[in-house]
């Protein structure tokens, strides 16, 4: 065990300086993520107990997100990418004390606060995207997303249930309150750190300075649909935990225990796939992952109890790794290939796509709202995420597309780099 062990340490040091950095960075910053993801959607619920209004929350994160996007681009032509980065991070920690400093939350100071995480996120979301693609190669981003999956896992053990646990051992709204205060200034204290070790990566930004194009490449269109179905899940998913734990389950301490059931294995397994995959098997990994999702959604919808949560829950604590874990490597191959090809900048390609997922996670939400105006919020919470997650699997039909198409231009295992070549190629598939 042990030896397995130090050859698995020995196999990340092998790595370069700035993949072993950012792998720290996100690490660190990790800690805040269950944080943002969840118990923000829970203190919304517990002040309010309105899921229109984490709904709303999202819409308005959505809504930055892409913008910010789009304002990075220009801005890399001014600063390091490690000072955007790090102030991505840092911004998460300021939208909360946004939150916390309301006295009401109306929806102006939700929109606010949601704008506000959205630019935080577009930020940190661009940025670490271009890094991932730029410090990665198709060889090794399984094991890249492989690692960061694991690490996230095991923190989505440990924060949820230490948070519950410590916002249930206040007494009284003011107590805890006051809890998620302490919180907030803990999250933030943690993206200061993670900052800093930012800072120790030699990251360079983007060669090319125009990012925005309106015509490309039919695989890149094929990419785009995929997201947009990545962004249906997402439009709703993020908050649904913890709208279904208030609704059905209770307190944010029964939250953190059902955050925690069966993680350790998931990481565990989540890790040796993507340590010991190949890019071949992306496919596989794509549709066991879609396919649990759909079965635990499916069950909470029919049985709309504690044991369908729980069940949904424990299921899409393995479903959701698996999809990022094929997702991502099949997105930045398709930026390889298509860049070489256009011969544009890969950051074109990241700001691009995401606007395929901004319409999606505008459906998934605006499926979330259409049912709770239209009928009752009941029957939102019980069916939205099912009809996501049925919907979600046309996404096995797509990838499988994409990488066969991408496979005829770019065979995998071959360092294509000479782009006239993929030009050629490319030009007789279409």
């Amino acid at each position: 065990m042990l030896k397995k062990l130090t050859s698995e340490v020995d196999h990340f040091k092998s790595q370069t300086h700035n993949f072993r950095i950012l792998v720290f960075t996100n690490l660190v910053y990790a800690l805040v993520l269950p944080v943002i993801d969840i118990f923000v959607a829970a203190y919304i619920m517990r002040n309010s107990n309105d899921t229109s209004k984490v709904v709303i929350y999202q819409l308005a994160i959505y809504t930055g997100i892409p913008l910010t996007f789009l304002i990075n681009g220009f801005l890399l032509k001014h600063f390091n990418i490690r000072k955007l980065y790090s102030t991505g991070m840092m911004l998460s920690g300021v939208s909360m004390i946004i939150m916390m400093s309301l006295k009401t939350l109306d929806l102006t100071g939700i929109a606010i606060a949601g704008i506000t995480m959205g630019l935080s996120f577009g930020l940190y979301w661009s940025n670490r995207d271009y890094l991932a693609l730029s410090i990665t190669n198709d060889q090794n981003r399984n094991y890249y997303y492989g690692l960061e999956t694991f690490i996230y896992t095991i923190i989505a053990i440990v924060v949820p249930a230490t948070i519950g646990w410590f916002i249930q051992s206040k007494t009284g709204e003011d107590a805890k309150h006051g809890a998620y205060v302490v919180i907030t200034c803990i999250v933030f204290a943690i993206t200061i750190i993670a900052s800093i070790v930012c800072f120790r990566g030699r990251f360079e930004n983007p060669v090319q300075k125009q990012y925005i194009f309106f015509k490309f490449h039919p695989l890149w269109y094929k990419l785009l649909s995929l997201a947009m179905f990545k962004g249906l899940a997402q439009g709703f998913l993020v908050t649904a935990p913890a709208m279904l734990i208030f609704k059905i389950l209770g307190e944010e301490g029964a939250l953190g225990k059902a955050q925690s059931i069966g993680a350790i294995l998931a990481a565990i397994i989540i890790y040796f796939i993507g340590r010991f995959s190949k890019p071949s098997d992306r496919i596989k990994t794509f549709s066991v992952g879609l396919v649990l999702f759909a079965v635990g959604a499916c069950l909470n919808g029919l049985l709309f109890d504690k044991t369908g949560v729980i069940v949904f829950l424990l299921l899409l604590l393995i479903a959701k790794p698996l999809m990022d874990l094929a997702y991502f490597p099949i997105q930045l191959r398709v930026i390889d290939i298509v860049s070489r090809i256009e011969r544009r900048g890969e950051f074109t390609y990241i700001l691009n796509h995401e606007a395929g997922l901004y319409l999606g996670r505008l459906l998934g939400a605006g499926t979330f709202l259409v049912l709770y105006y239209a009928v009752s919020e009941d029957f939102a919470l019980r069916y939205a995420i099912g009809i996501i997650a049925l919907l979600q699997l046309c996404s096995i039909f797509i990838s499988k597309k994409i990488i066969a198409q991408g496979n005829k231009i770019a065979p995998e295992k071959e360092d294509v780099e000479d782009a006239k070549v993929l030009e050629e190629t490319a030009a007789n598939l279409v």
